[in-house]
């Protein structure tokens, strides 16, 4: 088991990121993290607030005419999708969402995914850019 997880990530490192770049329609932008900024409660549930940090790690700024949203999923669902700016080189942006939920739900059973969307429609972009774009948080 320990072989075929092993041979799976040298396989992946081994992915030219150009094809990678090409097939994904990235934009050299990166969801850095995602963290609960705060918990507050509202009657009957819970309302976290959500902050996802994204980045231009490319070494140059981004077109004024870039199109681009980090679109938020729960499983394969698509919840929201929110616009990101173009940014310059190294500059960062702050997305925030908010998630309802029930202050009976265990910690640990719902998860997020934040993951960059260049203006391609979700059923033209396979699966594997969604995670490999994105960053999850769990609450």
């Amino acid at each position: 088991m320990f072989r075929i997880i092993l041979l799976t990530l040298l396989a992946v490192g081994m992915t030219p990121v150009g094809s990678f770049a090409a097939e994904c329609g990235a934009s050299g932008l990166a969801v850095s993290s995602v963290t609960v900024g705060s918990v507050t409660p509202m009657g009957k549930l819970n309302k976290y607030h959500l902050i996802a940090k994204v980045t231009n790690v490319s070494g140059a700024s981004q077109p004024s005419s870039a199109l681009q949203f980090v679109d938020i999923y729960q499983g394969t669902e698509k919840l929201d999708a929110k616009s990101v700016p173009p940014l310059g080189a190294g500059q960062s942006y702050m997305v925030a969402y908010d998630s309802l939920r029930s202050p009976e739900a265990g910690n640990g059973t719902t998860t997020l995914t934040f993951a960059l969307d260049t203006t391609r429609p979700i059923s033209a972009m396979p699966q594997s850019c969604i995670a490999a774009s994105g960053n999850t948080v769990t609450f």
